[in-house]
């Protein structure tokens, strides 16, 4: 369908919790979101796309890792191991990366636009992704898990950008 513009850090839309995807049959809206999050996140350098970075505050994101492309409503995330220290970083958040703790391996249970379970299970890259993506479903930005030092760090780093200063909401 169509690539969407990601919405930036200082978007209220990307601190609200998102609502339920409600299946009802023969919705074409909801398969054209599926759409449209798988081709937002295939352009490259991209491991996930939320709703709401899109500007649609429902419970749906989308993943490409190593060729595992999808998308999925109503996630439910399941993130077990002990928490490792990775580089992460945001679409919503250009530019940067910092180190915050992750599960080494997760699973996220969902559904399709067709109201089909969607489940969807790895480690590394994307057991990061997806837990990455269910924060952002919950109104939280990677950098909220920071330790405090690097989250000062980030949060100097932010206000200098050139795309903060300028106040801009969204990029492509």
């Amino acid at each position: 369908m169509t690539e969407r513009q990601i919405r930036l850090f200082g978007d209220p839309v990307l601190r609200s919790v998102s609502d339920p995807v409600v299946i009802r049959p023969g919705d074409s809206r909801l398969a054209a979101l599926g759409e449209d999050l798988v081709d937002t996140v295939l352009l490259p350098g991209r491991a996930g796309v939320a709703g709401c970075q899109i500007g649609v505050g429902l419970r749906a994101f989308s993943w490409n890792v190593d060729g595992d492309v999808g998308y999925v409503f109503n996630p439910q995330l399941e993130a077990w191991g002990e928490p490792e220290l990775v580089d992460e970083g945001c679409l919503s958040v250009p530019g940067f990366y910092f180190p915050r703790q992750r599960h080494p391996h997760a699973r996220v249970t969902g559904i399709d636009a067709a109201g089909r379970t969607v489940v969807v299970e790895g480690d590394g890259l994307l057991a990061q992704a997806l837990q990455h993506e269910s924060d952002h479903l919950d109104g939280h930005l990677y950098i909220e898990g920071l330790e405090p030092e690097a989250r000062r760090e980030a949060m100097r780093a932010i206000r200098q950008a050139d795309w903060f200063r300028a106040g801009v909401t969204s990029a492509s």
